[in-house]
C-alpha cells in the first residue's frame, strides 16, 4: 500500500505522520527538551578512578561526571551487555586502576541517561544501531537477535558473516542482526553495513580532530530516523514544512539513504501541513476512549498499566439483513480499526480485544484472518492468538516507545487518573462524618467547611436540614465557605 510521510517541524517539537490511503496510520513525536542521551558517543576525560568500586568518573561535558564500571570497559563483549547486578558481581580480570588513569582521554558511549542526582552511565564498548543491524566496531562478533526463531539463526548468521567479510576492507567489526532484519535482502543488509561503517569512520575522524569532552556521535533524531526506519519502497513522498530542515535532510539522505533522497519534498503550502489530512483531529480522537466506526458501531479503548483492552460494540448499526450479519460486519470493521489504533496510539504490551460474540465458526475465522492481515502491516512486531471461549482475542505488540497518551497527557489532577470523581452529595456526607469525628476529639468554638461551590450550594439547599441537625447534635456552629479553586472532592474543615 502506498504511503506518504508528512513532517511538521518547529524548534521545540518535531511531528511525523505516516498516511496511507488518506488515513493516518502512525504518529511520531520528538521534543527538543526531552531527547535523551542514550546512544551518544563522547570523547571523555577520566576525572577520577575509584579502585574500591572498580569504577571511574568520566567528564563528557555534562553537568555531572558520568559513571563507568570496569565491566563496561573493552573486552568480552558478546552482543548482550551485562545487567548492573551481573556487572558488579563479576570479578574483573584486570583492575580498573591498571586500565585507566586520571586525565586519560577515551571513547565512551551513554547507556543510561542521568537520573536525579546520578550522572549518566557509560560503556567503552561502542555499538551503533542501524535500521537492520547493530555494528560492534571494536569486536568481530557476528550474532542474531534472540527473538528470531532458532531454526533461522544459523542461516542468517552465515549470510551476515559473508556480507561483513565482503566489506572487511572497510574496517572490520562485528554485527548483530536486529529483529526487523529477519526478512531483509542481501542488498538491504549491505546498504545498512555501508551506512554503519561510514558512521564509525566519522566518529574516529572526529576523535582525532576534537578536544576531550566533545560529542562525537549523536543517535539519529526523529527526522533522520524517518529516512532510516520509516521510509521504504511503498513510500511515495516525504514532505517537510521547513526549508532549513529539508536541506539538512537532503544532505543526510544523499550520503546515507540514497533511495529516500529523491522522495524528499519541501512543502510550501499556506495551510499547515498537518491540515492536509486533518491529522490534528485524528490525534485528538486518538487520545479519547471512544472510536467511532463508519458503520455506526464503536470501540472503547482502555489503557492500564498492565494491559490494554478494546471493547467492540454495534452501537447504532442495524443495516445488515439479520443479527448475525450485523455482528459479523461490525467485527470485521473493528478488526481493521483496532489494528490501526494500535499503530496510531503506539500501544504495546498485552492487548485484549473483546469482539462481539459470533455463533458461526466461518465468521470467527474471517474476522481473525482480517485482524491478522491488518496486524501484518505493522512495522512493530505483533503476535495474536485465536478466539478464547469467552470470545476474546489476546495479543502482544512490542513496546518501542511511550504510547501517544503517555507522551502527550498526564493524569488528571482532579480525579488522579481514575476517570471519575465523587458526586457532590457523596463529598457532603464525607464532610458530615469528618465533622462528627473531629467533634469527638476537639472542642473548638466553631467548625468552618471550605469546599467547592457545588458542595457548599448543596449544604445551603438540599442538605441544609442534615447540616443543621449535626450542628445541634455536637452543640457547635458550622460555617460554610465556597472556594472555586478546589476540586470536586477537595475540602478542608477548619477548627476555630
Amino acid at each position: 500500500m502506498q504511503q506518504d510521510i508528512l513532517i511538521n517541524w518547529s524548534p521545540q517539537e518535531t511531528r511525523v505522520a505516516v498516511v496511507e490511503s488518506g488515513a493516518v496510520q502512525e504518529l511520531h513525536i520528538e521534543r527538543a527538551l526531552e531527547r535523551g542521551l542514550v546512544g551518544n558517543v563522547y570523547l571523555g576525560k577520566v576525572a577520577r578512578v575509584l579502585p574500591g568500586m572498580q569504577s571511574a568518573f568520566i567528564d563528557i561535558g555534562l553537568e555531572r561526571a558520568a559513571f563507568l564500571h570496569v565491566a563496561d570497559l573493552l573486552g568480552g563483549f558478546t552482543g548482550a551487555r551485562p545487567t548492573e547486578a551481573e556487572a558488579t558481581a563479576r570479578p574483573p580480570q584486570v583492575p580498573i586502576e591498571k586500565q585507566v588513569f586520571e586525565g586519560q582521554s577515551m571513547l565512551v558511549q551513554v547507556i543510561k541517561d542521568p537520573i536525579g542526582s546520578k550522572g549518566a552511565r557509560l560503556s567503552a564498548q561502542i555499538s551503533i544501531a542501524g535500521r537492520l543491524l547493530v555494528f560492534l566496531p571494536q569486536d568481530d562478533h557476528i550474532g542474531v537477535s534472540q527473538k528470531i526463531p532458532s531454526d533461522q539463526r544459523q542461516e542468517l548468521r552465515a549470510r551476515l558473516q559473508a556480507l561483513a567479510g565482503d566489506a572487511a576492507s572497510g574496517g572490520g567489526g562485528g554485527f548483530i542482526l536486529r529483529t526487523n532484519g529477519e526478512d531483509a535482502s542481501d542488498a538491504e543488509l549491505a546498504e545498512d553495513i555501508a551506512y554503519l561503517r561510514k558512521a564509525w569512520a566519522r566518529i574516529k575522524a572526529a576523535a582525532l580532530r576534537l578536544p576531550a569532552k566533545s560529542l562525537l556521535h549523536q543517535d539519529l533524531n526523529l527526522l533522520q530516523r524517518v529516512l532510516r526506519d520509516l521510509s521504504g519502497d511503498e513510500t511515495q513522498s516525504i514532505r517537510i514544512d521547513s526549508r532549513e530542515q529539508f536541506e539538512a535532510l537532503r544532505v543526510f539522505a544523499r550520503e546515507f539513504t540514497p533511495a529516500a533522497a529523491e522522495k524528499l519534498q519541501h512543502y510550501k503550502g499556506e495551510r499547515p501541513i498537518f491540515d492536509l489530512f486533518s491529522i490534528d483531529e485524528e490525534v485528538a480522537k486518538a487520545l479519547g476512549r471512544r472510536v467511532e466506526l463508519k458503520s455506526g458501531g464503536y470501540l472503547i479503548v482502555d489503557q492500564t498499566e498492565a494491559l490494554t483492552t478494546v471493547d467492540v460494540n454495534t452501537g447504532g448499526y442495524v443495516g445488515a439483513r439479520n443479527f448475525d450479519d450485523t455482528i459479523f460486519k461490525t467485527n470485521l470493521e473493528a478488526a481493521q480499526a483496532i489494528a490501526r489504533q494500535l499503530r496510531l496510539r503506539n500501544l504495546g504490551g498485552i492487548i485484549v480485544a473483546d469482539f462481539i460474540d459470533m455463533v458461526k465458526e466461518e465468521h470467527k475465522d474471517a474476522v481473525l484472518a482480517e485482524f491478522r492481515k491488518q496486524l501484518a502491516r505493522d512495522r512493530v512486531k505483533t503476535m495474536a492468538g485465536g478466539f478464547s471461549h469467552l470470545g476474546l482475542v489476546e495479543m502482544t505488540r512490542k513496546r518501542t516507545r511511550e504510547s501517544l497518551t503517555h507522551l502527550l497527557c498526564e493524569s488528571c489532577p482532579v480525579c488522579a487518573g481514575k476517570g471519575t470523581v465523587k458526586t457532590a452529595r457523596s463529598v457532603a456526607y464525607d464532610i458530615l462524618r469528618e465533622i462528627l469525628r473531629e467533634a469527638r476529639q476537639f472542642s473548638p468554638r466553631e467548625f468552618r467547611v471550605v469546599a467547592s461551590p457545588k458542595v457548599i450550594e448543596l449544604f445551603l439547599d438540599e442538605e441544609s436540614t442534615h447540616l443543621a441537625g449535626l450542628s445541634d447534635f455536637i452543640g457547635k456552629p458550622i460555617a460554610l465557605q465556597a472556594e472555586s479553586a478546589m476540586g470536586p472532592e477537595q475540602y478542608d474543615i477548619v477548627l476555630l
